[in-house]
C-alpha cells in the first residue's frame, strides 16, 4: 500500500539520520508533494548539522581542559552594567562533558521564551550554579566595571564544587584560580553562554518583580534601561531606591 503523502510528512518529523533507509525510499517516489516534503527536511538537517559543529566548537576551550582531566570548568558572564536602574547579576556555571543542548549561546542571541526553557535545563543538568548579586549603592560606591567584577568573584565563591579553571567574558577576577578571559565569550564558550542565560534570566525575574513594587516606570519590559517610559517615569515620580544616582540621567533628577 502506497503512504500519503501527509503519513510521509509526519514520519519525517521523526527522522534524524540521514542515513535512515526510509529517505532512499522516498527519493525515489515521483510525487512531487513527497519531493517537496525531502526538500525542506533536507534543509532542516543540514541546519542541524550546522547548529552541532557550532555547538561543538563552543566547547573547544572546555574540551582543552577535559582532555588534560580538569573536570570543573566553570563559565562566568554578567548582565546589568548599562541600566538606570536595578543590580548587576553575574553567574557561574560548571557544565558536565555530556551536557548537550545545542540552542545554548549568548543570551542576546535568544528570545525570551528559548532563554526561560534553557534556563530550566541548565538548572536541572549543570554540576554547579552560582550567582552573585550587587546593588544600586554599591554599583554608585564602587563603579560599575568593579560592581561587574564583584559580582562575578560572587558567583564563583557560590559554586561548589570549587572551579579549578574559570572562563570569563572579557574580564579577569582576583581569584587564585587558573582562567582565561575570552573578548565576547559568550558566544565562544558553551559554559560561558550558560552562565548568560541564568544572570539574565534572573535579572529579568527580578525587574519584573520591581515593576510591582516600583509601578510607572516599565521594570518589567525595559529592565531599568532608559527607555522612553523608564525616562518619563523618573521625570515624574523621581528615583527609587533601585536607581543608580551616579548614572545620568537619574543623577539630574536628585
Amino acid at each position: 500500500m502506497t503512504e500519503t503523502i501527509s503519513s510521509i510528512r509526519s514520519l519525517l518529523k521523526q527522522i534524524d539520520d540521514i542515513f535512515d533507509v526510509r529517505l532512499l525510499k522516498w527519493r525515489a517516489d515521483s510525487r512531487i508533494g513527497v519531493q517537496t516534503a525531502l526538500k525542506s527536511w533536507d534543509k532542516h538537517y543540514a541546519k542541524l548539522r550546522q547548529q552541532e559543529e557550532a555547538f561543538q566548537g563552543r566547547f573547544s576551550f572546555e574540551r582543552h581542559y577535559w582532555d588534560q582531566g580538569v573536570t570543573y570548568i566553570a563559565g562566568i558572564d554578567e548582565v546589568g552594567r548599562g541600566p538606570l536602574a536595578g543590580p548587576v547579576i553575574a553567574a557561574a556555571v560548571i557544565l558536565p562533558s555530556d551536557f548537550h543542548h545545542i540552542d545554548v549561546i549568548d543570551s542576546k542571541q535568544l528570545s525570551a521564551k528559548k532563554r526561560e526553557m534553557l534556563y530550566h535545563i541548565i538548572i536541572e543538568q549543570a554540576i554547579s550554579i552560582g550567582v552573585g548579586i550587587v546593588d544600586a549603592a554599591t554599583i554608585d560606591d564602587i563603579n560599575i566595571y568593579q560592581a561587574a567584577k564583584l559580582a562575578m568573584t560572587k558567583a564563583v565563591k557560590d559554586l561548589a564544587p570549587e572551579p579549578e579553571v574559570l572562563l570569563i567574558d572579557a574580564m579577569s577576577l582576583d581569584i587564585p584560580i587558573t582562567q582565561e578571559s575570552l573578548i565576547k565569550g559568550d558566544a565562544l564558550s558553551n559554559s560561558i553562554g550558560a552562565a548568560s542565560i541564568i544572570a539574565k534570566v534572573t535579572r529579568d525575574r527580578l525587574m519584573t518583580e520591581y515593576s510591582v513594587m516600583y509601578p510607572g516606570y516599565g521594570f518589567a519590559n525595559n529592565a531599568g534601561y532608559g527607555t522612553k517610559e523608564h525616562l518619563d517615569g523618573l521625570k515624574k515620580r523621581g528615583i527609587t531606591p533601585i536607581h543608580r544616582q551616579s548614572f545620568q540621567p537619574v543623577h539630574d533628577q536628585l
